[in-house]
């Protein structure tokens, strides 16, 4: 089943959300019941929760997003190198075959 945040953000489907909101939680959690503890301020605590839980949710939110960005760069050159690789295998352009002395003259 679907899971909507605030009733339009599908944490299901969008990368990267799920976590994002978890981590954003528990860091708020955290934060807001550590300052309590530290100052027995309810109404701190709770401003201190909200802002630790927009920053890391936001944090983990760029950092899950930029190694994800990487990730498909490097799967699409992987792609690109295998099909070059099946595309030239066996051929002259096969970088790994090994020029004979005669193949060279021949070139």
């Amino acid at each position: 089943q679907s899971f909507k945040l605030f009733g339009f953000l599908d944490v299901q489907n969008i990368p990267c959300a799920r976590e994002s909101v978890l981590y954003g939680s528990l860091g708020a959690l955290v934060m807001g019941l550590g300052h309590f503890l530290a100052t027995s301020r309810v109404k701190r605590s709770c401003d201190v929760a909200v802002g630790s839980y927009i920053c890391t949710m936001l944090g983990y939110w760029f950092y899950c997003r930029y190694n994800l960005a990487q990730q498909r760069i490097r799967q699409r050159m992987l792609k690109e190198g295998m099909k070059n690789r099946i595309l030239f295998e066996g051929s002259y352009l096969d970088p790994e075959k090994k020029q004979t002395g005669s193949e060279r003259s021949d070139s």
